[in-house]
């Protein structure tokens, strides 16, 4: 388990030096909102992304945990609380991204396709002999892991304006950045690890445990931390405006 803990910190550290995220405080203000924009997509698709894992999962310890993050971003059966994706346009509002920017911004081609890709990559993995350990992986490592490295990222550039009078104001990129972190090792996490990533390696390392799945389990993160460097490639024309 400790050999998978290496490899997977190796990706999270290569995500992390991803140029756009290693040099987002320096981009222009325009960039730095076409990023969250385009961003924004990749946020409305995490719960249909959700939902199809879910449909081809058959483990079910690992279903119930699925289930139980996916039904936390919709908190209030009653309509009184808003849902983490009105959490997240509610952020980009107080970072000063007027509501025209939000209604008028359509995906990009590219954002489009890493979108698509995301899809494939979950439909490709439930189509396997070891679809279980395989979804559970992209779950974890695509929907949680990688995006608390991207949004500590993008922390780093919110923080002076969504931090007022010491108080964090930030609804969703900072606590989403909190309670989906690998918080402890795969080779360590228990039954008590409170965030989303943490709370699927407990199931998906005892799988681990008693599976030969190595393999598969580096490739299904190998080809999430592709989805996600690929998205933001696209904003790699940003860096010549910085001289980078």
């Amino acid at each position: 388990m400790r050999e998978l803990d290496g490899f997977e910190d190796g990706l999270i550290e290569r995500f992390r030096e991803h140029p756009v995220l290693a040099n987002i405080t320096r981009l222009p203000e325009e960039d730095f909102a076409a990023i969250l924009l385009q961003r924004r997509f990749l946020s409305l698709a995490f719960t249909p992304a959700y939902d199809l894992a879910i449909d081809l999962l058959r483990d079910e310890a690992g279903l119930r945990i699925a289930r139980i993050i996916l039904r936390e971003e919709y908190p209030d059966s009653q309509g009184h609380t808003r849902s983490h994706r009105e959490d997240m346009k509610d952020d980009l509002l107080q970072l000063g991204i007027p509501r025209s920017a939000v209604v008028g911004t359509r995906p990009t081609p590219e954002t489009k396709r890493a979108i698509d890709d995301t899809f494939e990559v979950i439909a490709d993995a439930g189509a396997q002999g070891d679809a279980d350990v395989r979804l559970l992986t992209i779950l974890r490592f695509w929907g949680e892991v990688l995006v608390s490295v991207e949004y500590g990222r993008l922390w780093e550039r919110m923080a002076p304006v969504l931090t007022r009078g010491g108080e964090n104001r930030s609804r969703f990129y900072y606590p989403h950045h909190v309670h989906d972190a690998k918080a402890h090792s795969l080779a360590t996490v228990s039954l008590l690890s409170t965030t989303h990533s943490d709370r699927l390696a407990t199931r998906l390392s005892e799988l681990l445990a008693r599976e030969d799945s190595t393999a598969c389990f580096k490739e299904a993160e190998e080809r999430s931390l592709h989805l996600k460097m690929s998205f933001y490639d696209q904003f790699l024309p940003a860096l010549d405006r910085v001289g980078t």
